[in-house]
């Protein structure tokens, strides 16, 4: 526990993918798709149990919202003085036409609710907007967050419907540019939420039109799950993982500060293979990678195993007891001391990917 913080300065330690949720009990504007709460469907009402249990909530009425976030705050008090959480809007779908879709919907977090639980609990979190650049008044709603210190954007493709390489994004990310507000997206194959679920829209290479706009890009988990179409090789290309397509953005020069990672669930059973081997020896890739721990995931405890990446040999079996316990006890502090500990090659992951918050200070005036 104690080497998990040696060289790190917690002043500088922004968890950057921490997810605000709820119900909408607390007034707050929260919605979920009503088959997270039937029956109807099976495995969205599962997903949506296992992530409630995994934040602690209280399912008394009106208290959902609200325990959420003490949840939140109560696993801070386990963190040293100065870290902070990122905490991600999440807006709902929409068309192309510009309408929003709830029928598409699995959930949406206003930006006014996460500038609110911010600015209440600023000691403990920063906050990061969410705007679909479908909407006809996405820009200004941008300008909106921005006054309000939102200090990313966060998008979901697959989930909430929109094509990272549509035209119909151009004056979103000019104005994303402009702002210096960097994307957080995720890329990759998507499982967590349903919605549009349309795979494709997770191919990293569809994030060359953010980048070419200027905008700062950060793939979330590296883009390392599933495959997608090589359209770089023509619209017939080969599928190739995910996470080969996010490396080949990575080596090209003209992406170098702009294209970033994080390293959100890359611990995970799922992804902890060959990707997360990668991203620990590519020391030449650890200044352009973010840390975040993409809570409540690390509780949902299905999802992760601590035998298997003793197994594949990045932790010594010996410290297994204490992450199990750290695990039960804040999945915050397991997350953080797990990656700490990470070994691959005889190499680990450098202090400034977990000293995130330099990234997020922006260099645009803020809209008046």
């Amino acid at each position: 526990m104690r080497a998990a913080w040696e060289g790190i300065d917690a002043r500088k330690v922004w968890d950057s993918h921490c997810h605000l949720a709820g119900n909408g009990d607390s007034g707050g504007g929260i919605r979920i798709n009503p088959a997270m709460e039937s029956l109807g469907d099976p495995l969205q009402y599962v997903q949506g149990l296992f992530f409630t249990n995994a934040a602690c909530v209280r399912d008394e009425t009106g208290q959902v919202d609200q325990s959420y976030v003490e949840r939140m705050r109560a696993l801070m008090n386990g963190m040293p003085a100065g870290v902070k959480l990122l905490l991600l809007a999440f807006d709902a779908s929409v068309t192309a036409a510009g309408a929003v879709s709830w029928e598409q919907t699995s959930l949406y977090v206003p930006n006014n609710y996460a500038a609110h639980i911010a600015r209440r609990h600023a000691q403990s979190f920063e906050w990061a907007a969410s705007v679909h650049p479908y909407r006809r008044d996405c820009v200004e709603r941008l300008e909106a967050a921005v006054a309000q210190g939102a200090r990313a954007l966060k998008w979901l493709p697959a989930t909430m419907g929109m094509d990272p390489a549509s035209a119909l994004c151009d004056p979103f990310y000019s104005a994303l540019a402009r702002l210096d507000l960097p994307l957080i997206t995720h890329a990759g194959q998507e499982r967590a939420l349903p919605g549009v679920d349309a795979q494709e829209l997770g191919n990293p290479l569809r994030l060359r039109r953010a980048l070419d706009h200027g905008v700062r890009v950060v793939v979330a988990h590296c883009a390392s799950m599933g495959q997608n179409r090589d359209s770089d090789r023509g619209a017939y290309g080969p599928v190739v993982d995910n996470f080969a397509l996010f490396a080949r953005l990575m080596e090209e020069p003209r992406y170098a500060g702009r294209l970033y990672g994080d390293i959100s669930a890359m611990t995970q059973t799922a992804r902890a293979g060959a990707a997360l081997a990668q991203v620990i020896e590519r020391e030449d890739w650890h200044p352009r990678l973010l840390n975040g721990s993409d809570y409540p995931l690390p509780g949902v405890f299905p999802l992760y195993s601590v035998e298997y990446l003793v197994e594949l040999g990045y932790i010594e079996k010996s410290a297994a007891p204490l992450f199990r316990g750290l695990r039960e006890h804040n999945a915050l502090l397991f997350d953080f001391v797990l990656k700490r500990s990470l070994r691959s090659g005889g190499k680990r992951l450098a202090a400034g990917v977990f000293e995130t918050r330099a990234f997020f200070d922006r260099q645009a005036a803020v809209p008046a």
